[in-house]
């Protein structure tokens, strides 16, 4: 979910006033999902708290390496198509005349998060281990950085409008009657240091783990190399949107890393 998303999905109302807060009533209910998942997503990558993690219960039976392989690679790809094709401006064009452009993000948000809920449901463990930090002191720490990404992907959808990229924005305009606003072409606290902190968090959440299964390996490398399909088509539509202005961001400020020039 990322900032180019967020510039999408004008709000066109219903014609009554039923209709607007029916659409209300769907964007919260939509976004409750989505908050739910997501809390739930933190504790099945960090193997904290919830039953359905990336490496399983200790103990469990694993599945055959081929089986879990595919499986999960399959999921993976659910996840990705659904989040790259809905995203994409045509397809929102054409998915406007089927839903209206009011619930076009809401809807978006509902099936990302059950693609999520999805992957986590069959996610089929691989528990052998790459590697481990066996300092507690030093495995908190890691575990405390990856902490760190998901507190990054948080902040950095306040910063563009949290409410917007998860459609809460469109469904309250929708209600009042009033028109979405022209987007405005913004770069406020990370976006100053990095292009896609959203994805920065993501990677770091991923990657720092003190306890690193052939299975978590997997869901990192996999969606790491999402990230960066993301990012190529995100980029490609902010500069449909913001032209100019958006090339000048991308030749100062880099994609990823921190205070690194760009290419």
């Amino acid at each position: 979910m990322t900032q180019a998303q967020a510039l999408e999905s004008r709000v066109a109302s219903p014609s009554h006033l039923l209709g607007r807060i029916a659409a209300f009533l769907y964007g919260i209910a939509a976004y409750l999902v989505f908050f739910a998942t997501f809390l739930f997503a933190i504790g099945f990558v960090e193997d904290l708290v919830v039953p359905a993690t990336l490496d399983g219960a200790p103990g469990a039976p694993a599945s055959p390496l081929a089986q879990a392989v595919i499986v999960n690679l399959v999921l993976m790809s659910i996840f990705a198509i659904q989040h790259s094709v809905m995203a994409r401006p045509a397809f929102k064009r054409w998915w406007t005349r089927v839903v209206p452009p009011a619930v076009e993000r809401t809807t978006f948000v509902l099936l990302a998060s059950l693609a999520l809920a999805l992957l986590i449901w069959q996610w089929q463990p691989i528990p052998a281990i790459v590697w481990q930090v066996a300092d507690p002191r030093l495995a908190r720490a890691v575990t405390g950085l990856s902490f760190i990404g998901w507190l990054i992907v948080l902040t950095s959808t306040f910063l563009i409008n949290h409410f917007e990229l998860f459609g809460l924005y469109q469904v309250t305009h929708n209600l009042a009657g009033r028109p979405m606003p022209a987007p405005r072409f913004r770069m406020p606290f990370f976006y100053a240091f990095v292009r896609h902190p959203i994805y920065l968090g993501f990677i770091i959440a991923f990657w720092a783990a003190p306890t690193m299964t052939v299975g978590h390996l997997l869901f990192a490398a996999v969606t790491t190399a999402y990230i960066f399909v993301g990012i190529a088509l995100e980029e490609r539509d902010l500069i449909a949107v913001f032209g100019e202005e958006y090339r000048r961001y991308r030749q100062r400020v880099s994609m990823l890393i921190p205070w690194r020039r760009s290419a």
